[in-house]
């Protein structure tokens, strides 16, 4: 599917935007396109599920969203809000393989409209998301820029402000935040704080605090200290 002709794209699309279109808010996507995406979606899955390494099933679920596009775009433009598995999985995915600009587009849609995650999935989309963007970010994949992290991060933050979630999932995304915003201190400097900088130091203590009050073994504690004393040099020197 993904090097199908313009045309044809094109044609998937609006297919995939008349059937999101078709059915009702809250209701379930239903139609022989969707039938088609959801077979589709099992028999890669099951390609998958062959696939013992993790790293590898990233890399196969990367080179096969393509041949999913066309279906997201028509979902974002025409859609109601219709629950829709194919969606919902693919949210996931690109959550998975680090596509992360992607997939917070799709998760305001899947959290707007109540999305919930395939059985498969022991936890829901506002979870997962505080979860795996918070690691993303812990782990490396979205630490070559903090500054865009942090931004990144942020509007995780607010997606999922409106939705119930267990706190170690929160204080986790609290301290990802936190962490990404003492990341472009440092870039600035390594020891102290510049006074145009004071404000954003200020707000990523708040943000390491919050992970702490939330989850009193989410390990900020030593990074609240070292960010403690170098607002204190800040304000010594002003």
């Amino acid at each position: 599917m993904a090097n199908q002709s313009p045309a044809l794209r094109h044609r998937a699309r609006m297919l995939a935007e008349r059937t999101a279109g078709a059915a009702a808010p809250q209701g379930v996507t239903t139609g022989t396109a969707y039938e088609l995406m959801l077979y589709k979606l099992a028999d890669d899955r099951r390609r998958l599920k062959s696939i013992q390494s993790v790293e590898r099933k990233i890399e196969v679920k990367a080179t096969l969203l393509p041949d999913y596009a066309q279906w997201i775009d028509g979902v974002l433009a025409g859609g109601k809000g219709a629950q829709d598995d194919v969606f919902a999985t693919l949210l996931v995915w690109h959550i998975d393989t680090g596509e992360y600009e992607r997939a917070l587009v799709m998760a305001e849609y899947a959290l707007a409209h109540k999305f919930t995650l395939p059985e498969t999935y022991s936890r829901d989309i506002a979870t997962l998301m505080l979860d795996e963007f918070a690691e993303g970010y812990l782990h490396g994949k979205l630490a070559s820029d903090p500054q865009h992290a942090a931004q990144v991060l942020g509007q995780v933050e607010r997606l999922t402000a409106a939705s119930d979630a267990p706190d170690q999932a929160r204080a986790k995304l609290h301290k990802a935040i936190g962490l990404a915003m003492v990341a472009v201190l440092d870039q600035a400097d390594d020891t102290d704080i510049a006074p145009a900088l004071v404000a954003q130091a200020e707000t990523a203590m708040a943000q390491l605090k919050r992970a702490r009050a939330l989850s009193e073994s989410c390990g900020v504690k030593k990074d609240m200290e070292r960010l403690e004393r170098r607002l204190k040099r800040a304000a010594g020197s002003t």
